[in-house]
């Protein structure tokens, strides 16, 4: 058996997104910029998936644009705004995706911003009382960036409660939704932010294409020039096929969600119950409730064992694939800098299983199995 617990950093892609894409990739290559017929044919593609996009989250056509996936968009949000805006103060949390750390980071050096760092328990949960302090120390425009839902352990950001405390300072909000977008129903009418961010990747779309949502009150300019693409926001011929494929998932997940939601959270939970049962003394990273935390993450704190540091190839070589953090961090030897930010005993093995609708019980119980072989413990 082959068991992919790695949903977190891709998706195996959706055979209706694969038919939706094909005959267009067959059949249509006009570029979209040109004005004849194949070319505004491609266009009428792109427009229509931006339409089915927006009415989705309840937002306009127009404040959507197309990317090449989430740390494009997080780096057009957090670069743009600082010179729209001449903004010197960032607020942002220890935990956050590196695609806004580093961003943030290298931002200080280019712009001389200073960075707040919000404090966060020993779960990931933001503290809302210290944010607020942070926003009320100044008149001057900030610009606040928390993940909606952290990519390694799973914890919620109170989405409303953050863009209500904005709002209330004036202060503009971007979330990178990479991990929620098509997981939960975003109203952003409802919900009101400034930017949030998509790769398609993350919910059985095809890779190398996104989205940034703008908010058609905040007015930044391109990071990427070189064309008129949408509407002057990102310079370069669109991911015509990857586009057509984003929107099909997207549609995808929102009529079916209820349904992933309930079988997903069910599998997770199946599992929470058997590496305790399995392995006692395991602990969980992150909040692991529904209301708190990301159903599709599990990120397990699993007992001392002699050989913590193979235990990711040993499960690879019994065709397990699982994470100890974030994939885009791959090949790099410093751990996870969202384990140390919580003070998590890093001589404990940590794993991230994250599960989607194509996951079963049947497959947890195989790779508690093969846990219980690699710990010699009896199940």
């Amino acid at each position: 058996m082959q068991v992919y617990f790695d949903n977190a950093a891709t998706t195996p892609l959706d055979k209706d997104v694969l038919n939706a894409m094909l005959p267009v990739m067959e059949n249509d290559f006009g570029n979209p910029s040109s004005i004849h017929s194949m070319g505004r044919k491609t266009r009428s593609y792109i427009e229509t998936a931006r339409k089915t996009v927006s009415r989705l989250l309840n937002v306009s056509p127009g404040e959507i644009f197309f990317t090449s996936g989430g740390t494009e968009a997080d780096n057009t949000a957090i670069f743009e705004s600082i010179q729209t805006y001449n903004i010197k103060q960032l607020i942002t949390s220890p935990i956050e995706h590196h695609a806004v750390e580093h961003t943030v980071k290298h931002a200080e050096k280019l712009y001389g911003t200073k960075t707040n760092w919000v404090n966060v328990d020993a779960k990931g949960n933001v503290d809302l009382q210290h944010l607020e302090l942070l926003l009320s120390q100044s008149n001057e425009k900030k610009l606040v960036s928390l993940m909606h839902a952290n990519n390694e352990i799973g914890t919620l950001l109170p989405l409303q409660q953050v863009s209500d405390l904005c709002k209330k300072y004036n202060a503009l909000f971007h979330s990178d939704t990479v991990q929620t977008m098509g997981h939960y129903a975003l109203d952003l009418k409802a919900t009101p932010v400034d930017f949030i961010t998509c790769a398609a990747h993350k919910f059985h779309g095809p890779k190398g294409v996104g989205f940034l949502y703008i908010n058609q009150s905040s007015k930044i300019g391109p990071m990427i020039h070189g064309g008129a693409q949408e509407r002057n926001m990102r310079g370069g011929t669109e991911n015509l096929y990857g586009i057509i494929g984003l929107a099909k998932a997207l549609e995808i997940c929102y009529n079916k969600m209820q349904e992933h939601q309930k079988h997903i959270f069910e599998v997770k939970q199946y599992m929470q119950q058997k590496l305790i049962e399995t392995l006692p003394g395991t602990e969980f990273n992150g909040e692991t409730s529904f209301e708190k935390s990301l159903y599709t993450v599990l990120n397990c704190c699993l007992p001392e064992h002699d050989n913590a540091e193979m235990l990711l190839f040993n499960l690879d070589i019994n065709n397990i694939a699982a994470s100890g953090g974030s994939a885009c961090s791959s090949g790099s030897n410093q751990g996870s800098h969202v384990l140390k930010a919580l003070g998590i005993n890093l001589n404990r093995p940590s794993i991230r299983f994250s599960f989607s609708k194509y996951n079963t019980k049947h497959e947890v119980d195989f790779v508690i199995k093969k846990l219980a072989e690699l710990y010699n413990t009896k199940q």
